[in-house]
């Protein structure tokens, strides 16, 4: 089992999705969600926050040099290219794109961390953690 394997999280708040805050594309995938998400099952975190950088230690994600995004779903972190397509198998239009979670993890990972480590050089780096809507505010914990 890697390191990014899912692991048991009986004790996280489920639909809690912890994303990199001055990432320009991940505060876009957060955008994404809320966009897809009526239903509003998912909450989102920045790993810049205290309680965001609390949940990244207990669950060995660096919160100084974030190499992956998380999200808690049916007891359950999941990381990487596993927290995207676990998301994404729960939003409005993009279900069937949890499918690709038959490709084997040791052929998405390497995309996904291609991704992530040239993720400010591709989307840019913001000064600040992204600043949700009015109405999308308390989907957003500190």
């Amino acid at each position: 089992m890697s390191r990014w394997s899912p692991q048991p999280a009986p004790d996280e708040a489920d639909g809690l999705i912890l994303f990199d805050g001055v990432c320009v594309f991940c505060s876009r995938w957060v955008r994404f969600v809320i966009g897809r998400d009526p239903e509003r099952l998912f909450r989102f975190l920045a790993i810049q926050s205290g309680a965001g950088r609390e949940l990244a230690a207990r669950h060995g994600i660096d919160p100084e040099a974030p190499q992956t995004n998380a999200v808690v779903w049916g007891g359950r972190i999941f990381f990487k290219s596993d927290a995207a397509l676990t998301v994404l198998g729960q939003l409005s239009g993009t279900r069937t794109l949890a499918g690709l979670k038959a490709v084997p993890r040791t052929l998405r990972d390497p995309v996904y961390d291609v991704v992530a480590r040239n993720r400010y050089a591709i989307f840019g780096r913001t000064e600040t953690c992204m600043v949700p809507s009015p109405e999308d505010r308390a989907r957003f914990l500190a």
